[in-house]
């Protein structure tokens, strides 16, 4: 690691000598188009610097020192990404200049890990030091750090880095907060807000520039997971003061992903200190061994660390970071999990683009891949999180011009979570450009105009180690409907878990990078189940929160609880529980055990409510953020406020396979069915009291999927007639009501209308028939 003691070395080189001079690579002043990359701390040691131009160089990176004068051999710690695979050719080659002057070395070129590269020797004078990073490819090559020496028998070692920065062996410390919060995605940022209104002093700790984490513009991930209802519809109010409401996952334009509404809202917060760029990598145990006293951040642009002093904490980093190294019990599947995603888009340019060779990336046949998809307009997808709200961004004007790779471009299902995390993004990036080469050369009629203009170098992780609380929960107790005492959090995705696609797995079975979605047993996707409380602390230390991916459930139940609203509702419920354990002087344990009622008063107020002291009264302001109402109502239409006659798809006769969904919306009644089983029909039957002509109506929600050519049949006294439905365009009518015309029937007579799955081209859509006398 990074952080160990330097060597002895050291000392004996610098007696002979001048000091070597240690200048890492985040720090530079001006880093031009190079990106920070801060996710493989805990692997190889340290953030570095990355020349992500998606195959365009980009711009140098700078900074100025001052060293005395003399001859110096140059060293970078650097990279050859592709170097693992044995892969030909080296993408990530980059050149050092100094003072304007070129070194002959291309760095990046050779080995397979980080290791410390000779550039030669440099003669500088007097003054200030230009040092200029110089990417020569546009393909990610990366460096952590750089040393001068003007000793020829020096080799740097990264145990030296402390003391060549002149960082003291015990960082300092702050002032003890109430409640420390490490990770910076949606559950972080639930927890932060939540514990702040409470009157709680907060420190909210992030490692990268912007808040969202998976949810951020640097990912474009979407938050699901249904909010404001359940037991506690309070819960979510303060989310969703903050979630995006982008257009598509990933979209054409990644500010849809609102990352300054984030960070403005926890700002907003006097009592909440927030620190960006500080990646959180030890853990300092009290004097019983069994309480975290402080966590030990790095600043990973200047190197700094801090030790961040707190009564209680909470891990919200998606890794169990802080219960791993607090050393408290946590499960995590050896394989078979649930991999790490890295999407991306490419923009027709209308102009001819050029794309390079890429002899390293993965060779791939258009059939090694899905290819990828156009963008929807605003409101086609997502819409049920952006009704009412300001969307936040002005949509970008054609949308039909991108077409993007979405979350299914996932690898790592069974390498480590976090040893093989560097491993798994490349291997993504060796997928994206592989894919991007093929669609360029294989099939240039289409995609000659286009180019790739957004990937995503943040990976986006689905699982890791989940932290032991004092209840694991199960996923059949979500199934069965089990409500626990202190069930809280509603968790309305189902049991979603993610396995490579067998169709694109033939030529690359031992690192399979497309992923199938396989949705086990439902949960009540309308209140959603209620997840304990029980489930976000940690069994083992004594003042560890938990939430997010992190918290104690089993597998199936990970499935449903993982999306991002969910866990941010987790977060808001673990800051309402800190203001008790320090109110009342417990611990998270506590809480549950003598102070469950305060608890579900709280979760029953509205997330706008604060206090301006620990003892003070929760009271509303004035200027509360005010959220349009999504109530339940608006999910579903209730049958009986229908006009005529209404059959709904739960009364209807099913033969075959038939799933029910809610994600639609709005349904009529508690569900809609769908399928394309073969052969499957669904038959909807009833009678009129009066012959005469009536209009027949069907009721679906469209969606990509559906079927092109649903074959509908009206059984009537004129016989049998069938309509074709194209299910993947919205009804003419309103509520997703669609006629299928007017009919004779004749009164005490069973008539039906029946669907077909034979023929529909796409999953046929269920939710009920409408029948009115004719005007």
């Amino acid at each position: 690691m990074k952080f160990a003691r330097p060597a002895a070395l050291l000392a004996l080189c610098t007696s002979l000598h001048a000091a070597p001079k240690w200048i890492e690579a985040e720090s530079f002043s001006n880093p031009g188009g190079w990106v920070l990359d801060t996710q493989f701390i805990d692997v190889m040691g340290s953030p570095y610097l990355m020349a992500h131009g998606m195959g365009k160089v980009v711009k140098d990176a700078e900074t100025e020192l001052e060293v005395p004068a003399g001859e110096y051999t140059l060293w970078a710690r650097t990279k050859n990404w592709v170097g693992p695979w044995d892969a030909p050719g080296a993408p990530g080659r980059f050149q050092i200049a100094v003072n304007g002057e070129t070194l002959k070395h291309e760095f990046g070129a050779t080995g397979k890990d980080w290791q410390w590269e000779s550039g030669g020797t440099v003669k500088i004078g007097q003054g200030m030091v230009k040092l200029t990073l110089k990417d020569l490819t546009g393909f990610d090559g990366r460096v952590d750090a750089i040393v001068l020496s003007d000793d020829a028998s020096f080799t740097p070692d990264i145990s030296m880095r402390k003391k060549m920065l002149g960082l003291p062996e015990k960082a300092p410390e702050t002032s003890e907060y109430d409640l420390v919060v490490v990770g910076g995605g949606y559950s972080g940022m639930g927890a932060a807000v939540s514990g702040a209104r409470q009157g709680l002093k907060v420190a909210f700790i992030q490692n990268r520039p912007v808040l969202g984490g998976n949810g951020s513009s640097e990912i474009q991930v979407w938050a699901m997971g249904g909010t404001r209802r359940g037991l506690y519809p309070h819960l979510g109010e303060i989310i969703e003061e903050m979630a995006d409401r982008a257009s598509n996952s990933p979209a054409a334009d990644p500010a849809e992903y609102n990352d300054k509404l984030k960070e403005d809202v926890v700002k907003a917060e006097k009592f909440l200190d927030l620190f960006l760029n500080t990646h959180v990598y030890g853990v300092e145990m009290g004097k019983d061994g069994k309480n975290i006293r402080s966590v030990t951040g790095l600043d990973t642009k200047s190197g700094k660390e801090t030790r961040f002093v707190g009564k209680y904490f909470v891990d919200c980093t998606g890794h169990g970071s802080v219960g791993a190294l607090a050393g408290a019990e946590f499960m995590m599947e050896e394989k078979g999990r649930m991999g790490m995603s890295n999407m991306w888009v490419m923009q027709n340019l209308k102009k001819p683009v050029t794309w390079p060779a890429t002899p390293w990336a993965l060779p791939l046949k258009l059939e090694d891949f899905p290819e990828p998809r156009p963008l929807a307009p605003v409101g086609k997808k997502n819409a049920a999180n952006q009704a009412g709200y300001d969307l936040g961004y002005t949509p970008v004007p054609n949308p039909e011009d991108y077409v993007h790779g979405e979350w299914f471009w996932e690898s790592g299902f069974d390498k480590h979570p976090i040893n093989d995390l560097e491993l798994i993004r490349d291997h993504n990036f060796r997928a994206v450009y592989g894919a991007v080469s093929a669609l360029k050369t294989l099939k240039a009629e289409q995609y000659a105009q286009h180019d790739l203009t957004w990937l995503a170098y943040i990976g986006g992780p689905r699982e890791s180690r989940r932290i032991v609380g004092d209840m694991v929960l199960n996923g059949d107790d979500m199934v069965k409907g089990i409500i626990h005492p202190d069930g809280c959090v509603p968790t309305t995705w189902d049991q979603d878990l993610h396995y490579p696609k067998e169709e694109y797995m033939k030529n690359f079975p031992d690192n399979p990078f497309i992923s199938r979605a396989q949705f086990g047993k439902h949960t009540d996707r309308k209140n959603g189940y209620p997840v304990p409380y029980r489930c976000f602390y940690s069994k083992d230390i004594g003042n560890l929160f938990m939430a997010g991916r992190t918290i104690s459930v089993e597998r199936a139940a990970l499935g449903s609880t993982r999306v991002m609203r969910t866990c941010g509702m987790m977060g808001e419920v673990v800051g309402k529980a800190a203001w008790i354990c320090l109110r009342h002087h417990t611990t998270p344990r506590g809480v549950y055990e003598q102070y469950l009622d305060i608890l579900k008063d709280l979760m029953n107020q509205p997330g706008a409510m604060r206090r301006d002291s620990l003892e003070g009264a929760l009271y509303l302001p004035a200027n509360a953020k005010k959220l349009p109402d999504t109530s339940l109502s608006s999910d579903s239409i209730d049958p009986k406020k229908l006009d005529g006659i209404v059959i709904d798809d739960k009364e209807a006769e099913l033969n075959g396979k038939w799933a029910h969904g809610e994600g639609l919306k709005p349904y009529v009644g508690e569900y809609y069915s769908y399928g394309s089983d073969k052969n499957a029909s669904a038959r909807f039957a009833f009678s009129v009291k009066e012959t005469g002509k009536y209009e027949v109506r069907i009721y679906f929600q469209p969606h990509e999927n559906r079927a092109k050519t649903a074959p509908v049949t009206v059984l009537s006294s004129e016989g049998e007639k069938v309509v074709t439905v194209d299910q993947t365009k919205p009804a003419k009518g309103k509520q997703g009501a669609e006629s299928l015309g007017v009919f004779t029937f004749t009164a005490g007579e069973e008539a039906a209308v029946i669907f077909r799955t034979a023929g529909a081209g796409g999953n046929v859509h269920l939710d009920a028939v409408q029948v009115l006398p004719a005007k």
